[in-house]
């Protein structure tokens, strides 16, 4: 299945990220504007985004999303808070003298400890630039695939189990579905004949076609 369109949706100009981003740079930005802002730029537009429908016992969703896995409903109830992840520079630099080694160590290299050497209580810090978490994201993603690109990979899919994550359900049509938009049916059948004392390539072949 091509995921072009459904990646353009998310990370293209004006595509979901950018949307979000734009929305956390306007004081009365609201989940509601984001939302409509969502709706006119895309619904009917891109065959991806979708409008969800109300379902008795699922939680509410905004918009959802079609791909490989099938569709998947988001709800962007706090979306612009998160986004904008304010963290007190004050908590950092407690963090960073943490007794807890882990903890201080993962706040070390934080940008907001550079603040307050010589500075004056209150002032603000100079060249500071506000980053979203989206935006932060998207930066380490293309680092990522830079590297990716450098190198040979192998990839491990992950596969959804059930749409009410429920622990121990297993709802078989969508993990079927999920396996055989990307191909998996017959690696998890290969790795499943190859990890099995009895295994042959007979008995491979034979379990491929319950598929």
């Amino acid at each position: 299945m091509d995921l072009a369109a459904c990646i353009e949706l998310i990370e293209k100009p004006m595509g979901i990220f950018s949307i979000l981003e734009e929305e956390c740079m306007f004081p009365k930005s609201s989940d509601v504007s984001f939302k409509n802002k969502l709706y006119d730029q895309h619904l009917g537009k891109n065959g991806c985004f979708l409008k969800p429908k109300a379902v008795k016992g699922k939680p509410e969703a905004h918009f959802s999303l079609f791909h490989y896995a099938g569709t998947v409903d988001y709800n962007i109830s706090g979306w612009l808070d998160k986004n904008k992840d304010p963290l007190n520079e004050s908590v950092v630099q407690l963090y960073q003298k943490s007794s807890v080694r882990i903890l201080s160590m993962l706040y070390a290299s934080f940008s907001a400890t550079d603040v307050g050497s010589g500075a004056k209580k209150g002032a603000k810090k100079k060249g500071a630039s506000f980053q979203t978490v989206s935006a932060f994201f998207r930066e380490n993603l293309g680092k990522l695939m830079t590297n990716l690109r450098t190198t040979h990979p192998h990839f491990v899919r992950c596969l959804i189990p059930n749409e009410s994550k429920t622990p121990g359900v297993m709802e078989n049509s969508l993990v079927l579905h999920q396996l055989r938009c990307n191909g998996g049916c017959w690696r998890a059948s290969g790795s499943a004949g190859k990890g099995s004392p009895a295994g042959s390539s007979t008995g491979t072949s034979n379990r491929g076609t319950g598929f």
